[in-house]
C-alpha cells in the first residue's frame, strides 16, 4: 500500500498550472491531497475535477468568495475546513493552516501537538523539523512570487518529503 499524500497551496487562479498539478498529483498516484489555502476565486474549481484524491483545504487570505468557493469545492467532494484543518491520515495526526498569521502558525508548530504541520503563503518550498514536528510547505502551484511552480508529496510512512517542480 501506498502512503503518500499530495500537499499544496497557492494555486492564485493560475489554471494551466492547476492542471499540471492535478496531473502529477493523480501520476504520483496519491489518495489525499492537502490544499493549504488560495485557491482565489471559484472560477478555478473545475479544474480540481480531474483530481483522482480526497482534498481536504482551507482558506487563504488571497480567497475571495469564501462561500461559493466552499459550496463549488463541496459539490466536487472536497472538505474545505475554513481557516485550520486537522486531519489524521496513517495515525499521523497533521494540522494544516495558510500560515497568514504568523503567530498562529508558530504557536501551532511550537505546542507539539502534531506530528505534521502544514502551510502555504510564503510561496517558498520549505521543510524542516522542529523538535518532533514536521513543518512543510509545498511552495506555490502559481510561481508567480519565486517563479516556480512546486508541489509536494509525503510519504506518511517515513515523513519523507519530496518537493516537485511543475515547470
Amino acid at each position: 500500500m501506498k502512503h503518500i499524500i499530495g500537499i499544496i497551496a497557492d494555486t492564485h487562479d493560475r489554471l494551466p498550472l492547476v492542471d499540471k498539478a492535478v496531473k502529477r498529483l493523480n501520476e504520483e498516484g496519491v489518495k489525499l491531497v492537502l490544499h493549504a489555502g488560495d485557491y482565489v476565486a471559484p472560477f478555478v474549481v473545475p479544474h480540481f475535477e480531474p483530481l483522482n484524491a480526497d482534498l481536504i483545504g482551507v482558506f487563504g487570505n488571497n480567497d475571495g468568495d469564501r462561500k461559493l468557493l466552499k459550496k463549488r469545492l463541496s459539490d466536487l467532494g472536497a472538505d474545505i475546513r475554513g481557516r485550520f484543518a486537522e486531519v489524521t491520515t496513517d495515525g499521523l495526526k497533521i494540522g494544516m493552516v495558510h500560515g497568514a498569521e504568523e503567530e498562529l502558525l508558530q504557536s501551532l508548530i511550537n505546542v507539539k501537538g502534531y506530528d505534521v504541520i502544514v502551510h502555504g503563503h510564503t510561496h517558498e518550498a520549505k521543510t524542516y523539523k522542529k523538535g518532533e514536528t514536521l513543518v512543510v510547505n509545498p511552495g506555490e502551484v502559481c510561481g508567480y512570487l519565486t517563479g516556480n511552480s512546486t508541489i509536494a508529496t509525503l510519504n506518511t510512512q517515513t515523513l519523507d518529503v519530496k518537493i516537485i517542480s511543475l515547470k
